[in-house]
């Protein structure tokens, strides 16, 4: 009978070795299926220490291969062979075998699939049904370099790039702070972009930070592909000229609106960070501007606002005054105007608009062309371009003059051009139809416009509509750095105290 029942148990466990080989087959094949067109899909068999066969699954030009071959190969080939009897299962491989910093362990293949399509290393084992997941990332990067948008003489220099861990490692590194929260999710059906959120807990209004994960949530597309795409689904008036979210390509900016109440939203792939609420004053402060004498800065702030003003009004001003309110141009100057536009074929409504639409068409040709060729049609382009035709005699010198001017104006306040590339040609009709009303009713329409557009709640009019005195100390004008000792009320933070700070001459 002993001969009989030690057969009997052999039997069984070869048939439960049968069983576990049969079902870890079908799982490499399973596995496989999913990447059967995929010739970058990494599958390798290999036997480990204890003598199960285990398979990791990887994408080749995703992974750091070294680490996969040191931190989980080796240990459960070689190293395993000192703990073969400590070693049970899966478990305990993952606690006492391998040595990569960053292992988790999934019930099912699929949310493991996901990883792997983001640069882990799957990991599966014969008669287990766990399935172990390593951070094997190790793909090309860009290296942190000076940001393109938004050169500065005076301070930080380097800039986020199209990594997310390297963006959210910036951020970290400015504010050490243990309150500095990030939260992800994954965005795209097919893309699977993940998206970070950041923003300081207890600062940070905890009903703006709900209403950015909910409207996160609500994202059902595709593809998410850049910052612009986040954008557009999460900002609340879609169809406006004038954006309702605020970008920057610097971790210092970044961190400041941060350390301000606001909240960040990081998306991979994508060097340009977005963060809510935005306000409408924000286009005219540059980062320099807190490194720079408060007087320098206040008067560089007003440069900025009037260059505002130069670049939209200045053609609707000039076909207005031209068309309609000739009077009020000085006779000198009226003469030399008229003596210029002497013999040309157009009327100035004809040339302004022309000469706007060639300065719209070489901006767009210098942006697309690679960068030696765009610089010289830029530029070259302009000036041939321009000159041939009031040699011609299709424009007035005037009309040239006008028009440039506009158009370096709106350079000086880069996050608004295309707005008022748009804006611009809506003044400039009202103009030629109405002359100075026109403009006067283009001009109240559009401070409705804004004054009824809100950022995640915040009018981004503030703290000019609705008013609030307490912020009014870095608009338009900067107080110094000292008397800034709370953060903006119009953001709603929960912490409104930046910092403490007695009054000059006080002693205390």
């Amino acid at each position: 009978m002993a001969f009989f029942s030690s057969l009997l148990e052999k039997n069984k466990k070869s048939i439960k070795w049968d069983e576990a080989s049969l079902a870890f087959a079908n799982d490499i094949l399973a596995i496989k299926s999913s990447f059967q067109l995929s010739d970058d899909f990494v599958c390798r068999e290999f036997t480990n220490a204890l003598g199960s066969r285990c398979a990791l699954f990887f994408i080749d030009g995703m992974v750091e291969q070294a680490t996969i071959s040191n931190a989980i190969m080796e240990p459960l080939m070689i190293e395993g062979r000192k703990l073969s009897g400590d070693v049970a299962n899966a478990k305990d491989m993952l606690d006492k075998l391998l040595t990569a910093c960053e292992a988790t362990i999934e019930e099912s293949v699929e949310p493991a699939i996901k990883k792997v399509l983001s640069g882990d290393t799957m990991l599966i084992f014969e008669g287990e049904s766990l399935v172990v997941t390593v951070n094997t990332k190790g793909w090309e990067r860009r290296s942190v370099s000076e940001p393109q948008t938004e050169s500065v003489v005076r301070g930080p220099r380097h800039g986020f790039t199209e990594t997310l861990r390297t963006n959210t490692a910036m951020l970290r590194r400015i504010i050490q702070n243990t309150n500095l929260a990030f939260e992800s999710a994954v965005i795209g059906e097919q893309t699977n972009t993940m998206v970070s959120i950041a923003y300081i807990k207890g600062i940070a209004n905890e009903s703006l930070v709900s209403s950015v994960k909910e409207r996160l949530s609500r994202i059902d597309t595709d593809e998410i592909l850049s910052s612009g795409y986040i954008e557009a689904f999460i900002e609340e008036e879609k169809t406006s000229p004038f954006p309702t979210i605020a970008y920057s390509e610097k971790p210092d900016v970044v961190a400041s609106k941060i350390l301000e109440g606001r909240i960040a939203v990081i998306i991979d792939g994508s060097p340009f960070v977005l963060t809510v609420p935005m306000l409408f004053i924000e286009h005219f402060i540059s980062p320099e501007d807190y490194t720079n004498r408060t007087a320098a800065a206040t008067f560089l702030r007003l440069i900025r606002c009037a260059c505002f003003f130069v670049s939209l009004l200045t053609p609707a001003v000039y076909i207005a005054l031209i068309n309609f309110h000739y009077e009020i141009i000085p006779t000198s100057l009226l003469f030399r105007i008229a003596a210029a536009s002497e013999g040309l074929p157009f009327p100035a409504v004809f040339e302004v608009c022309l000469m706007l639409l060639i300065f719209e068409i070489l901006q767009e040709a210098g942006l697309r062309l690679p960068k030696p060729v765009g610089q010289t049609i830029s530029f070259v382009g302009a000036l041939i371009m321009g000159q041939s035709a009031v040699d011609a005699g299709i424009v007035s010198p005037l009309v040239m003059i006008v028009v440039s001017l506009s158009a370096v104006s709106g350079y000086v306040i880069p996050t608004l051009a295309s707005t008022l590339s748009v804006v611009r040609w809506a003044l400039l009709l009202m103009a030629a139809m109405f002359g100075s009303i026109g403009i006067t009713i283009a001009l109240f329409c559009i401070y409705l416009h804004l004054s009824s557009l809100t950022s995640f709640g915040v009018p981004i009019g503030s703290p000019f509509s609705p008013f609030e005195k307490s912020d009014i100390k870095d608009t338009v004008g900067r107080v110094p750095l000292w008397r800034m000792n709370a953060r903006p009320k119009s953001i709603m933070p929960q912490d409104l105290v930046r910092q403490y700070m007695p009054k000059e001459g006080s002693g205390k």
